[in-house]
């Protein structure tokens, strides 16, 4: 089968981040991700099955390990070589049904995160008991080789490849209802679900999501739907973001530079330099950069939560805001059990139950407007890398297409 496969190559690495420096995406074309013609990976265990992927998304952190720019973090938890893609809407293999009930042939959509289950590790980690599988304690360890998802594990392939194994506790059945475009949003509205319920309480609460991209998209949404915000003000820099943004349930849209006028003239505070006295009760940075994070602590009244959803990578900040002000930072990774406001389920509800709810409502499959082969990999990199300045939201590999690639704007 046609796999994207990603190489640990110290060359490609250098060569893919001087490309992606000078054109972001652009590692696809010179870094360490090749199309390669590879065997299907095998079944692992038992209570492992065989999916062949339908729609594969490109997200942020596929684009910083292409063009070489993933934190040094990341190295001991990943396992080489690996095929990308933890976005994915898949097929289950004809023969091959899960114990969880759901028929063979049907839709599936994968949870990439490789807990204490999928990893054959007895007794789970406290944290994959309590539902937390995004802060599995394992990831290096159990009988598959490291990998923190689906997408960066030697054994378990991805979804920009023509077959992939997922174990029982990752599958999801998709609702008849669901588009392919919808499923495959599933897994990015997760991770933006558990960043706006990682705000906490917000009614009647100033809330910033600064970045409208995917992430930033629908963190809007699940805020909207889940946690009802008294007032909601996004930053989008581009036009298409701007009009997702307000369709999605912003209050109020603003360019990145005009944040700080916004939550000033909305909270009433003062400004002191660029720092204000006061400020918005809640910033969810979707963005991850270091100019992202010194503006959304900028922006936070004292004793205030910053929410980082975007992933960062090696940082430099002054942090004496954040000291001064006494404002909460907390990360925001994957998924799991949540609290959410009016849902009394046992234990919390699955974040992945929260997204197909929050998709099906906001019909988020709209966000996708751009499917690409394999083959065209170059290409969809980067159009993902400059998706908001090309009217596009999501870009997506199509395994099985063989021919040119297909969009759509807003």
């Amino acid at each position: 089968m046609k796999a994207l496969v990603f190489e640990r190559s110290v060359a490609r690495l250098v060569a893919a981040r001087a490309a992606g420096t000078w054109r972001p995406g652009g590692g696809a074309r010179f870094g360490a991700l090749r199309l390669e013609e590879v065997d299907p990976p095998a079944r692992p265990g038992a209570d492992w099955r065989r999916i062949t992927p339908i729609l594969a998304g490109i997200c942020g952190s596929d684009l910083s390990t292409v063009d070489g720019k993933s934190s040094r973090y990341f190295e001991p938890i990943v396992s080489f070589p690996f095929v990308p893609g933890h976005e994915v809407v898949a097929r289950l293999d004809a023969e091959d049904a899960p114990t969880a009930g759901i028929g063979a042939g049907a839709r599936v959509v994968v949870e990439p995160v490789l807990g204490c289950a999928a990893r054959g590790i007895v007794p789970m980690c406290d944290d994959c008991s309590d539902g937390h599988t995004g802060n599995c304690r394992h990831v290096a360890f159990g009988h598959i080789q490291p990998g923190l998802q689906t997408g960066f594990c030697a054994d378990t392939g991805g979804g920009w490849s023509g077959g992939m194994v997922a174990h029982d506790s990752q599958i999801h059945a998709v609702p008849d209802s669901f588009s392919d475009e919808d499923a495959v949003m599933v897994e990015p509205t997760a991770c933006g679900v558990h960043a706006a319920l990682a705000a906490g309480p917000v009614s009647d609460s100033t809330v910033v999501v600064l970045g409208a991209g995917t992430l930033g998209l629908t963190v809007v949404a699940a805020l909207r739907r889940l946690a009802l915000p008294g007032h909601l003000i996004v930053a989008a820099k581009h036009p298409v973001q701007r009009q997702w943004a307000t369709e999605l349930g912003a209050d109020e849209v603003v360019d990145p530079g005009g944040v700080a006028r916004a939550v000033r003239r909305r909270t009433r505070s003062l400004a002191a330099g660029r720092v204000l006295t006061g400020g918005a009760d809640v910033v969810v940075d979707c963005v991850g950069s270091a100019d992202s994070v010194e503006q959304a602590v900028a922006v936070t009244r004292p004793r205030g939560r910053v929410v980082l959803a975007g992933m960062p990578g090696a940082v430099r900040l002054d942090l004496t805001p954040l000291w001064h002000k006494e404002v909460q930072l907390a990360g925001a990774y994957a998924y799991g059990t949540e609290t959410a406001p009016g849902r009394p389920d046992r234990g919390g509800p699955r974040t992945f139950a929260l997204a197909f709810e929050v998709v099906e409502a906001a019909r988020l499959g709209r966000l996708v407007g751009a499917r690409y082969p394999l083959e065209r990999y170059a290409e969809a990199m980067a159009h993902a890398a400059d998706a908001g300045r090309r009217g596009t939201v999501k870009v997506v590999f199509d395994p099985t297409a063989r021919t040119r690639p297909t969009w759509r704007t807003a």
